[in-house]
């Protein structure tokens, strides 16, 4: 059984779609392990930090502002943790037979997947709000336009 254009499409737009996917978890798990590393290089700073501060009796701070912020919104653990309880590629992709709802008929090109958008795109004008002039000063007349 010959696929119609319209499963064609679905099928290559997934399969684009979950490449995408695929590429995000990967830098997001790249990025956390490095973050989850430099934070504990941070703490280890902030040990020595802490014993110069007691050894000259000084008053150093032990950390930047930015590892101090960082530190506020996760924490080491917390981002091994999460590394450890999820694996690449964990989710299960089942397809599902799509119903040919046009026909079989090609669905217009769309940018969001990549596409080359041959037409121009469609545009929505919303005109703008009226002005409003709050309190517009009254028009005086001269007494010659009044006699005029």
């Amino acid at each position: 059984m010959a696929l119609t254009s319209y499963q064609v499409q679905f099928k290559r737009r997934m399969k684009r779609a979950i490449r995408l996917r695929a590429r995000a978890d990967q830098k997001a798990r790249r990025y956390a392990q490095l973050l989850a590393d430099a934070l504990g290089v941070a703490e280890d700073a902030a040990v020595q930090m802490n014993a110069l501060n007691q050894l000259y009796n000084v008053d150093v701070s032990t950390q930047t502002l930015l590892i101090g912020d960082l530190r506020n919104l996760v924490t080491q653990s917390q981002l091994t943790d999460a590394l450890a309880q999820s694996t690449p590629g964990e989710e299960l992709v089942i397809f599902n037979q799509i119903p040919d709802g046009n026909g079989g008929q090609a669905l217009p090109a769309n940018a969001l997947f990549g596409e080359d958008v041959t037409t121009p795109p469609l545009v929505i004008v919303v005109p703008s709000p009226p002005q409003v002039i709050d309190n517009p000063t009254p028009q005086t007349l001269t007494r010659e336009q009044v006699d005029g």
